[in-house]
């Protein structure tokens, strides 16, 4: 690990070091001004303009033209320059290389034209960076990745500057915060915590265009999510005519793993289609060790186990959708995708050994472990969009049905053995089955019109979620029997009804405001069947967001916004089942779980377009702790379950800077910093824990010549907490290489991630009578190629874009994530 961050420094102090002798080997005494003009010669405010230096064209300085179309660079070294200015929407126009000395250098004014091009001669050759940090958000363009290709969803998550991915508790956070809200395609997922990180695991990252890091969303927004949202959004078409792609990917790490996707499209006249499809295939493993110390009556039991899983995957996806353009105004849509999801650990074995407080052996027993299933999804979405005649109103209607399907079986057969060897009693066997069904219905109304020089913004939504699992346990001496204290049956409705209102305006030209308010309804009803157990909540609550915006100068756009959000309990978290890993070590679920709410202070500061600095800083309200140790010390159990926590205060700092080192070499770096504060009563005792961890990111992408292309990238966390988990640090190094065929229609792809191995977890829990150590490693560290072909015209439409109305509630059925 020492290794991993020297690398990772080097990384970034290198370019550092690049960056200034580039600009500070010569006194910088010199100036240059100029001045930007319009196609109607009148000044043309807020222009970037990059200071290149003419031999290499390595940019020196960048800022953008004041209210007055103007701008000047200082403390510039004595050589040769020229400058490039640029627009969206104007050609770009260089000036003639100028010499700077000691005097100020005045160009002559810079006139833009429009880009006028028609759009059948136009061929894009921009390449988005990686990492593009935006005023709200922060955006991965996955498919722009040379390392990310072949990967999956969860993989590319681990290189998200902010976001912490626990393979070991199958947890996501977002800036050292639990409680991220997943979607794809603006729609959340409503899986159990294990189900999304599986459903996260077996999506190809070819299948993805990006993802969207927004951590302090407004009140359209739905409430849900503490720590923000990420939103994966997957590729669609842009483009009239008819058009495709095919990706195939193999990846090698220790077994293999094999996937292949395809799209076509077609828009022509009012009439736009998309259908693509994937499969994926994947053979892996994971490896645990724990060791744990039990006190029990002066007496101390130790048990040391190590646990060998492989695990098989099969995932199969289809998209389809259409666009009906009726009239220049309005357009009906229509929207259907499913998956089907198989998976199976055909060995899992943990072999345990019990000891004394010496050392000395107790007994062994061996636990093998067969868990297989299954999860299918269908979802159905139907929108209409209207533009009014006045302009800037519109109206948007969706309507969504989303269901999912799944069984979970398990089956465990432990046999005992004294230290001698010999056996120990008769075989244990128990088994499991668990359906689980979860069906959402969604109804969205959202209305957009220019009011008092400003946009003011309202919406109306319902929603009703209904989920039933059925655990049934069994054990078998003779034959088959149920157990009537380990089954149960467990339904959950809920019924959300929310309205917001949002205006947004100028209080002067540069000074810009956001406020909005958002009010829901809630009414759930968790019923455990068996246990005769019903939870009947009903409660509103009101949900403020407030934005303001200054534009200090033409350097510096200075952002504060305020929200408070709300967190409800996932379904899976409020069911009281069991699920076993061995007879001593399960899973329960809490269903006292109450909601946590959040009131989140987030400022940003944002320097010529080119750094940008995030402090936030949020207050949690009864924290929904996931995978907390308990044990019964009477019988030498532990298991892990979700509980409230009173409060937790978290404090984060990111910063995020593009660094052009060459013409070919551009660097992208991004640190977190994070401290976060636990206050509450745990356990019947005061559980308080400080922790300061940071997070740091770079990315580095090469152009070289003849269509080659490479990467170099590594991310690093500190020691942080998980809960009561200790995480020691984590990180890796990736590497790939790129190169385009057939007049860049098509792209190979070679890549290795975590060359070093480096992305294990282990772990140590210490509270009260818990003493749990962990380690946890799974096939990081892959080799993998990747080939991707586009056929048809490539002539650049943009289509239209919309989020569905399911967009706050696949969450949940995801555990939380």
């Amino acid at each position: 690990m020492k290794f991993l961050t020297n690398l990772t420094a080097a990384l970034v102090l290198s370019a550092s070091f690049a960056y200034a002798q580039t600009s500070s080997s010569i006194p910088a005494t010199g100036k240059v001004s100029g001045e930007i003009l319009d196609e109607k010669a009148q000044p043309f405010p807020f222009v970037n303009v990059l200071l290149l230096n003419a031999k290499d064209s390595v940019l020196v300085k960048g800022l953008a033209s004041d209210d007055n179309g103007k701008f000047l660079f200082e403390q510039i070294s004595e050589g040769q320059y020229m400058t490039m200015v640029s627009m969206v929407g104007y050609q770009k126009e260089y000036s003639k290389v100028f010499k700077v000395t000691n005097a100020l250098v005045a160009l002559p004014a810079t006139t833009l034209k429009p880009d006028t091009k028609s759009l059948n001669e136009v061929t894009v050759v921009a390449k988005k960076p990686f990492i593009e940090q935006q005023i709200d958000r922060t955006v991965l363009n996955v498919e722009n990745s040379i390392v990310s290709a072949g990967a999956t969803a969860l993989e590319v998550l681990e290189r998200a500057p902010g976001v912490t991915v626990d393979q070991q508790n199958d947890q996501l956070k977002l800036r050292g915060k639990e409680g991220v809200v997943v979607q794809i395609d603006g729609k959340q997922t409503f899986l159990s915590q294990q189900e999304l990180m599986t459903l996260l695991r077996n999506t190809p990252s070819d299948n993805i265009e990006k993802i969207e890091l927004i951590t302090n969303p407004s009140a359209k927004y739905d409430a849900a999510g503490n720590s923000g949202i990420i939103n994966i959004k997957m590729k669609r078409n842009k483009n009239y005519g008819t058009n495709g792609n095919i990706n195939l990917g193999t990846a090698y790490a220790k077994y293999g793993r094999a996937n292949a996707t395809g799209t076509i499209n077609h828009r022509a006249g009012k009439i736009s289609t998309f259908v693509s499809a994937g499969t994926f295939w994947n053979k892996g493993f994971n490896n645990n060790d724990i060791y744990r110390v039990i006190p029990f009556e002066d007496k101390v039991t130790i048990f040391d186990q190590k646990t060998e899983r492989i695990n098989k995957s099969q995932y199969h996806n289809v998209r389809a959708g259409l666009d009906y353009f009726a009239t220049d105004k309005s357009t009906f849509g229509i929207l259907v995708s499913g998956f089907k999801n198989d998976y199976s650990n055909p060995f899992g074995q943990t072999n345990t050994r019990i000891l004394n407080e010496d050392l000395s052996l107790q007994r062994t027993f061996r636990t093998d472990v067969f868990n297989g299933g299954k999860m299918n999804n269908v979802s159905t979405n139907l929108n209409f969009k209207h533009q009014f005649d006045d302009k800037g109103k519109e109206l948007t209607v969706d309507a969504d049905y989303v269901r999912y399907s799944g069984k979970n079986r398990s089956e465990l057969n432990t046999l005992y053995s004294n230290p001698n060897g010999t056996p120990d009693g008769n075989p244990e066997l128990v088994r499991n089955n668990m359906p689980s069904e979860i069906n959402i219905g969604v109804a969205k109304l959202d209305y957009t019109q220019t009011l008092w020089k400003g946009k003011f913004e309202t919406g109306l939504k319902a929603s009703y979620v209904a989920s039933d699992n059925n655990m049934v346990f069994e054990t078998k001496i003779d034959e088959w029997t149920l157990d009537p204290l380990r089954s149960n049956q467990f339904k959950y409705t809920e019924n959300v009804n929310a309205a917001y209102l949002n205006y947004a305006g100028n209080i002067s030209k540069k000074v810009k405001y956001q406020v909005g308010l958002r009010g829901e309804h809630t009414h759930s009803i968790g019923n455990s069947v068996t246990l005769n157990q019903k939870r009947d909540r009903n409660y509103v609550n009101v949900f403020p967001s407030v934005f303001l915006s200054n534009q200090l100068d033409t350097n510096n756009v200075v952002n504060l916004s305020y929200s408070r959000r709300i967190d409800r309990p996932n379904y899976q978290s409020l069911n009281p089942f069991e699920f076993y890993l061995d007879p001593y070590t399960f899973q329960r679920g809490n269903p006292n779980l109450k909601p946590q709410y959040t009131n989140s202070f987030q400022l940003v500061h944002v320097y010529k377009n080119f750094l940008n600095t995030t402090l936030a800083y949020s207050r949690i309200k009864d924290m929904i702790a996931d995978e907390l140790p308990q044990q019964i010390a009477s019988e030498n159990k532990t298991f892990v379950t979700s509980d409230n926590l009173d409060n937790q205060d978290n404090f984060s700092l990111t910063i995020s800077v593009p660094i052009p080192i060459r013409k070919w070499w551009n660097l992208q770096t991004n640190f977190t910093g994070v401290y976060n504060h636990y206050n509450s009563i745990y356990l019947e005792e005061k559980l308080e824990i400080k922790q300061a961890s940071w997070n740091m990111y770079a990315n580095n992408q090469f152009t070289l010549k003849k269509g080659w292309s490479a990467e170099l990238s590594g991310w690093y966390n500190s020691r942080a907490f998980y809960g009561l988990y200790a995480a020691k640090p984590m990180g890796m190094v990736n590497v790939g290489i790129q190169k385009s065929i057939w007049n860049k229609k098509g792209t190979i792809r070679l890549n290795v991630n975590d060359l070093f191995w480096t992305n294990r977890f282990r772990g140590t829990a210490l509270y009260k009578d818990i003493d749990f150590r962990v380690r946890s490693e799974w096939p990081s560290r892959q080799a993998r190629l990747t080939f991707t072909y586009s056929f048809g015209n490539q002539n650049v439409k943009g289509a239209r874009q919309r989020n569905t109305g399911s967009d706050d509630l696949q969450k949940r059925a995801s555990g939380g994530n």
